[in-house]
């Protein structure tokens, strides 16, 4: 089994239970699912998302998370303009 560690921003914490809130936690997996398929995994629903970062680098929800990666997952950006940032690919239908 492989473990990568995550962590969800802000608003994202709403759907997580008190033990994971704001902080990093690790989470096991097998085979190789995509960031979304473990972000969902987790209760948040993917429409709620609007930056993914692997070791610091944006990606898609597509992404096949690799052994060890920090994953840092953050909210729709209200104030603030990511376009040029954001790598991920809009799923409709939330």
């Amino acid at each position: 089994m492989e473990t990568i560690t995550i962590r969800f921003y802000e608003e994202l914490n709403d759907f997580l239970p008190s033990e994971r809130k704001k902080q990093s936690f690790q989470h096991c997996f097998k085979d190789n699912p995509s960031v979304k398929d473990i972000i969902e995994s987790h209760g948040i629903p993917h429409c709620e998302v609007d930056l993914i970062l692997s070791n610091g680098i944006s990606v898609d929800f597509s992404y096949q998370v690799q052994n060890d990666d920090y994953i840092s997952v953050y909210p729709q950006f209200e104030s603030m303009d990511i376009s040029p940032v954001t790598r991920y690919t809009f799923y409709s239908g939330c």
